[in-house]
């Protein structure tokens, strides 16, 4: 190719490497790359997306607990206060 490539293309040749069903050289040959590049910029972008996943699950753990506590929250809220409407019925 001989051109600088941008991040974003690369990003886009392995998206379409993994996600079109087209083989490797077949997709090396349409963006016009050799095979050993886009061999190199796939495992590239795994290594990156392994290493960032811990986080992004981290993130939407912490998100479901956040909703979760909000719930139980509101649920105690409302058993309190019908805990205190039939305690007045009652008396």
């Amino acid at each position: 190719m001989g051109q600088k490539v941008t991040s974003e293309f690369k990003q886009e040749v392995v998206r379409v490497a993994l996600t079109s069903g087209l083989t490797r050289k077949q997709v090396a040959s349409d963006f016009k790359i050799a095979f050993s590049t886009l061999s190199r910029w796939i495992r590239d972008e795994r290594d990156n997306v392994i290493e960032s996943e811990p986080q992004s699950d981290l993130i939407q753990e912490n998100e479901r607990l956040r909703k979760e506590i909000r719930l139980l929250r509101e649920e105690r809220e409302i058993l309190k206060k019908a805990t205190q409407f039939f305690a007045r019925l009652r008396s």
